[in-house]
């Protein structure tokens, strides 16, 4: 592995060789320890994928179920979106996506920022209280102010205006054109080479690509720069809290896990990519504990959406294993399979072992999360959608449910949303790409309106939209208000 040389290092995470050998200090004079916070967002997981969340799964996912039995699971994570981008901005921002200029589907490797320049990210707040910050992975939010991105050019603005000190990733889905490395602002090598496109389940488009990049390598590639950064914050910046954000590529398409996991899981390649992702989290641990600072760590593993079904659930349902658990739906869709996922906590001494958290929270969550850790009061215009979830993870009493409701969203822009046992889905079928498909619904005359009581159908089977109109009517005036004010959070 080739590591970045002292100096460089302790210039791109902020700090000069006196400042990284100094513990925080705080306002009042007080000298605290900060956490480290890893968060880990796996690309197309479905909920029933993890064997925590799911006994009935074939697939082995001994590294996340570790991390589970020592940490704390929820059961009713959601991502603010069924589809990558959106819910990317939803982690970073604390805010709906919806709320930006993207209304449905996804960005594209030329697309420009999605994130509007000055607004406060998960790591700009972090690092104003500190934190050495990174971002190793899928990026998908969009890069420089073009619409049609020239990569001879600085890529900016970008993950380093955001507030990430360091960034190394390719641009979008691994699926997605141009196929290259970006480090910081500038590809590691220009995508001057052309690949044929190639058929699922290995599946991407065809287009440009830098000489040095190989589809199959890229998650061992993530590996190394996460734990090269993990290894340069214990040795160069010891006592300095860094804040690492590893957006996965795995197992979203192409699913090409590398030669080690093929054949592994015994259910199909799906399942083999799954694993490597499973050992990859490990890798990322045991960095932690060989640099002694995982006892020290707020470890997040989840996942944007829910499976895709380039899969293949026929394929896997042969096998017993079902992505989406008993969830109706998958990867696109307003049904829970789009957006339930699974959502795992740990923090050696804060979180109690083996805990589970059946609350409803959201990916939008991390914002207000982060600003509570380091005590900062979050503004009116920063985290609008955000909840903070720190009492329920230390196990502290917080008297009534987290959230108010939450808003989801599919990949054709419908809405759903969520309160208590009650979910309102304003659309006729899925909104994505399970069936009804939005063409069947209205075929099939769905009504335009559903809504679900999942503590009796968690399925979401029975459409009971018309024997509680004073629900529909509430729920609908909340999401309106959601819509109108600006914000969903109780704000101070």
């Amino acid at each position: 592995m080739v590591q970045m040389s002292r100096r460089r290092f302790l210039k791109a995470i902020g700090v000069s060789a006196i400042a990284a050998m100094m513990p925080p200090v705080f306002a009042d004079g007080r000298k605290r320890q900060l956490p480290n916070i890893v968060y880990i967002l796996a690309d197309d997981l479905g909920y029933g994928d993890i064997g925590c969340l799911n006994a009935d799964g074939k697939i082995p996912t001994l590294h996340v179920d570790r991390l589970a039995k020592e940490g704390m699971v929820f059961t009713d994570a959601h991502s603010n979106s069924a589809v990558c981008t959106p819910t990317r901005y939803g982690v970073l921002t604390g805010r709906y996506c919806w709320r930006t200029r993207l209304k449905s589907g996804v960005l594209w490797g030329y697309s420009s920022a999605l994130v509007e320049e000055g607004r406060q990210t998960v790591a700009s707040v972090l690092k104003r209280h500190g934190y050495a910050t990174a971002c190793v992975g899928k990026w998908h939010l969009g890069l420089g102010r073009q619409e049609k991105n020239d990569y001879d050019k600085p890529l900016r603005p970008g993950p380093n205006d955001i507030g990430f000190d360091y960034f190394f990733g390719i641009p979008a889905s691994l699926d997605m054109v141009p196929y290259c490395y970006v480090e910081n602002d500038r590809p590691t090598m220009q995508p001057t080479d052309t690949v044929e496109a190639s058929p699922s389940p290995a599946f991407w488009r065809g287009g440009p690509i830098s000489p040095d990049f190989k589809h199959v390598e890229v998650m061992d590639k993530f590996l190394e720069k996460t734990v090269e950064f993990i290894d340069g914050c214990a040795r160069e910046a010891p006592g300095k809290p860094f804040f690492v954000y590893m957006p996965l590529a795995a197992p979203h398409t192409p699913i090409v896990p590398t030669e080690r996991f093929a054949g592994q899981s015994g259910i199909g390649v799906y399942g083999d990519f799954v694993m490597q992702m499973d050992w990859t989290v490990g890798q990322v641990v045991a960095a932690l504990e060989r640099n002694g600072v995982a006892d020290d760590t707020l470890i997040i593993f989840t996942s944007d959406n829910g499976c895709s079904p380039q899969a293949d659930y026929k394929a896997l349902a042969e096998h017993g294993h079902n992505p989406s658990y008993v969830f109706r739906g998958h990867k696109a869709d307003i049904f829970e399979g789009g957006h339930r996922i699974p959502f795992i906590a740990r923090w050696t001494g804060r979180i109690r072992a083996g805990s589970r958290c059946d609350e409803t929270i959201c990916l939008t969550d991390l914002m207000a999360t982060a600003a509570e850790i380091v005590g900062e009061k979050l503004p009116d215009d920063a985290g609008e959608d955000s909840v903070s979830i720190l009492d329920v993870l230390l196990g502290r009493e917080h008297g009534r449910p987290l959230r108010e409701a939450t808003v989801h969203h599919s990949i054709d822009g419908s809405f759903s949303i969520r309160q208590g046992k009650w979910k309102l889905e304003l659309c006729a079928g899925s909104g994505g790409w399970s069936y009804p498909r939005p063409e069947a619904a209205k075929k099939l005359g769905l009504p335009p309106v559903q809504l679900y009581d999942l503590s009796k159908d968690i399925g979401e089977k029975a459409n009971v939209y018309s024997e509680h109109p004073e629900v529909v009517e509430r729920m609908m005036e909340l999401l309106e208000k959601y819509k109108r004010q600006g914000h969903s959070r109780r704000l101070l």
